[in-house]
């Protein structure tokens, strides 16, 4: 076993050319770097300086020892501070934005398992409705956030030091009312068979919904209720009444509490796109464990 501390005497010695350089680089006297290289070398089994006037070079054993021990350097450097993140979550507090349909469907299992890997780990959690979690990071009032957006629409680009990480992609399907007509039939209905018909228009002042609200206009579908609602529940409950029909992200068809029929449209340009905010190489400790949980996990928890 190479001491590291003689190892990165050799290194320095192989970047300054010069012990005595190498040792005030490291804070030693040269007699004392001098020691420690010469352990080394009884260690090798092999001579690993040529010492001359103007300095010391490394011969063809110190050259292949010095690469190996810069890679052995950098390992301990990543173990050290892969050691300090884990530290960080011993305490501290972790801050997460999130809108309405990830927060009561998908993130709660995700904090679950954060909570049982880091009890000591405090939580907080706020509500935001797209695209304020990105601003929430942005300003520092979380550690990350999850948002949304949709498509057809321009996505804005995110703030400097700003990544928004999509996580999961699903299509926005047909609802209605159990037994309507549209919802007759297996195969993809035409969003041109819209024309005419009550569309319960979900938050049309919305950003993230204009571009999709723009595109069932174009393609004729009459708007009877307007429900600006930052969530779906209420939208789900007036289309299953029978107030009209809305298009609405898949899963929250699937988890709506209210009866549905729901069918698939052509094309299949409807789309949300659900997404971490973060601050990248930034990020806190837990806030990186966090959204390791969600890269890994995101996909299984939006199953059904």
């Amino acid at each position: 076993m190479y001491d590291p501390t003689r190892l990165a005497a050799l290194v320095a010695v192989a970047e300054t050319g010069s012990i005595t350089r190498a040792a005030a680089h490291l804070g030693y006297t040269a007699p004392a770097l001098s020691q420690q290289l010469a352990k080394l070398e009884r260690e090798a089994g092999a001579a690993l300086l040529v010492r001359h006037h103007r300095g010391a070079r490394l011969t063809a054993a110190g050259e292949l020892l010095a690469g190996r021990a810069r890679r052995v350097l950098d390992e301990l450097d990543q173990a050290r501070h892969e050691l300090a993140q884990l530290a960080g979550l011993s305490g501290g507090r972790l801050r997460v934005g999130t809108f309405t349909t990830a927060g009561v469907h998908l993130l709660p299992p995700v904090l679950s398992a954060f909570r049982r890997a880091h009890p000591d780990v405090d939580l907080a959690v706020t509500e935001y409705e797209p695209p304020g979690g990105i601003t929430a990071v942005t300003a520092g009032e979380v550690d990350l956030a999850l948002t949304h957006t949709y498509e057809p629409a321009v996505a804005d680009p995110p703030p400097p030091g700003v990544t928004v990480e999509p996580l999961l992609v699903e299509e926005l399907v047909l609802a209605t009312a159990v037994g309507h007509r549209l919802s007759e039939g297996s195969g993809r209905l035409p969003v041109a068979e819209l024309a005419g018909r009550p569309l319960i228009s979900s938050a049309p002042a919305h950003p993230p919904r204009r571009g999709v609200e723009s595109a069932l206009a174009a393609a004729g579908a009459t708007p009877a209720v307007v429900c600006e609602s930052p969530g779906y529940a209420l939208v789900c409950a007036l289309v299953s009444a029978g107030l009209g029909v809305a298009v609405v992200p898949e899963m929250v068809a699937s988890l709506s509490a209210t009866p549905l029929a729901v069918r698939r449209l052509e094309p299949a340009e409807f789309r949300r796109t659900i997404s971490v905010v973060h601050r990248g190489d930034r990020a806190t400790a837990a806030a990186a464990t966090l959204l390791a949980l969600l890269r890994s996990g995101f996909g299984r928890a939006a199953a059904p």
